[in-house]
């Protein structure tokens, strides 16, 4: 990533000469940097546009070093201050430090001595974005992505070839297919590998709640803004961003995410400083997007920005000669995940798993893999422990009977299922929703949603 774009460098002096001087060395390092003559002007140009660090003169006419750092650190708290001082003023410069400066430059050192510690503060600083970035994609990047089917391979090969450019993707496809596999899969093979891929799913958030996550908010712009927050148009920067479920997006919000990607800027939410992107977007949903711009639930002309390359997932039962491949695939990950070695697996379990027609896709299949082994014992995959929809399965009181199972619509036999699903790794996480949602490959608000429709209490 170049540091120039993503730190930015207010230089304030009464003097233009060291202006001058401090500007070329940091540009000459690739920052960028704007100056200020004094202490008001300076906070009226933080005002106006965001700087990470703030470089100013100790001793200055009028608002002096001090005076700047104390209203710096009470309205912009996330930027930094250096003091720049002579000599006869350390002890002043040392005092700043107690009142919130990151560090002090001497001017009669070597300007190396400053680009330095500039240096350190921007690594800081982006080391802050990536961890919090990362935590939040932990154990995301594991998929497959080999295949026996034509038709998918073809799709493969479309992806590979549109992940070298920079346009924008449009994916769609049934719920579970793996949208996110392949927004992950083409930010991996694209120039942007370096950056960030950032995931969003619209359809997880109310309008006021998703318009915060993309664009961020100011403290104090709404009730509960209780500080500044980086929006995931910033955090996506240089890398990628993924809206899933776009076709879920309020119009209003459509309306301000058109005008962020013709100008490549974004604005947080109570503020007017524009903030320029550069990213990569891949959209999704599983919704008929030209009925909802029929209906006028979309913006056509927010489609055709987001369209320039639509690629339709196919479902898991129309290339099943994968399935085996899927199954091996999941069964290793699930053995890492929950450390346990699975050395016995039921024939039956295998038959109902190579034929069942899997309605969520990917997704379920994972999800059936994870419970089989979650409920695995001494190794072994049982077929007793398959999910109460497989066909063939028995109802244990009607077995005792020597009698079939009496059969029951599909979708009762996958309700019935996800509730007990649900509750067995609510069980296993002790009623934990976050550490449960997470296992679970889902919103801790999607969670709670079916803990409320199933009645599931703990």
């Amino acid at each position: 990533m170049s540091i120039s774009k993503n730190f930015k460098i207010l230089i304030v002096d009464d003097e233009v000469q060291y202006q001058d001087v401090f500007k070329m060395i940091l540009e000459d390092r690739g920052y960028y940097a704007q100056s200020a003559s004094s202490g008001k002007e300076a906070l009226i140009k933080l005002k106006q546009e965001n700087f990470n660090l703030v470089l100013t003169d100790l001793l200055m006419e009028g608002m002096n070093g001090v005076e700047l750092l104390e209203k710096v650190k009470k309205q912009f708290p996330e930027t930094e201050v250096i003091l720049v001082t002579g000599y006869g003023t350390i002890e002043n410069a040392v005092s700043a430090i107690k009142k919130g400066a990151f560090s002090y430059f001497i001017k009669s050192h070597d300007p190396e001595e400053l680009v330095i510690e500039i240096d350190k503060l921007q690594r800081f600083n982006q080391l802050q974005v990536d961890n919090k970035i990362l935590k939040s994609e932990q154990n995301k990047g594991k998929y497959l992505l080999k295949t026996e089917n034509r038709k998918f391979q073809n799709i493969l090969d479309i992806i590979n070839k549109a992940a070298n450019s920079n346009v924008s993707i449009f994916i769609t496809g049934e719920s579970g297919v793996g949208k996110e596999v392949f927004a992950r899969h083409i930010h991996q093979c694209s120039q942007r590998r370096d950056g960030h891929f950032v995931a969003v799913n619209c359809q997880s958030l109310s309008e006021n709640l998703l318009e915060s996550e993309l664009f961020g908010h100011e403290k104090g712009s709404f009730t509960g803004a209780n500080d500044r927050r980086i929006g995931k148009f910033q955090e996506a920067d240089e890398g990628t961003l993924f809206l899933d479920e776009i076709g879920e997006i309020p119009v209003s919000v459509q309306t301000k995410l058109l005008r962020a990607l013709e100008t490549k800027t974004i604005e947080r939410i109570g503020s007017n400083k524009p903030i320029k992107i550069d990213l990569r977007l891949i959209c999704a949903t599983n919704r008929d997007i030209l009925k909802a711009i029929n209906e006028g639930l979309f913006r056509k002309d927010l489609f055709y920005r987001i369209n320039t390359i639509i690629v339709e997932i196919p479902p898991l039962r129309e290339r099943k000669e994968d399935l085996l491949s899927l199954i091996n695939f999941f069964f290793k990950n699930c053995e890492i995940e929950q450390k346990k070695k699975i050395a016995v697996i039921d024939d039956k379990v295998m038959q109902f798993l190579l034929s069942y027609n899997y309605p969520g896709n990917i997704r379920e299949l994972r999800n059936i893999i994870e419970r089989l082994v979650v409920l695995s014992e001494n190794g072994s995959v049982s077929f007793l422990d398959l999910p109460e929809y497989n066909p063939l399965n028995y109802d244990k009181k009607s077995d005792r009977n020597n009698n079939t199972d009496k059969v029951r619509p599909l979708k009762e036999y996958k309700k019935n299922f996800e509730a007990h699903y649900i509750k067995e790794v609510l069980d296993k996480c002790s009623g934990n929703l976050t550490q449960a949602a997470s296992l679970l490959g889902i919103s801790r608000r999607q969670l709670f949603n079916k803990v409320v429709e199933y009645n599931l209490k703990h």
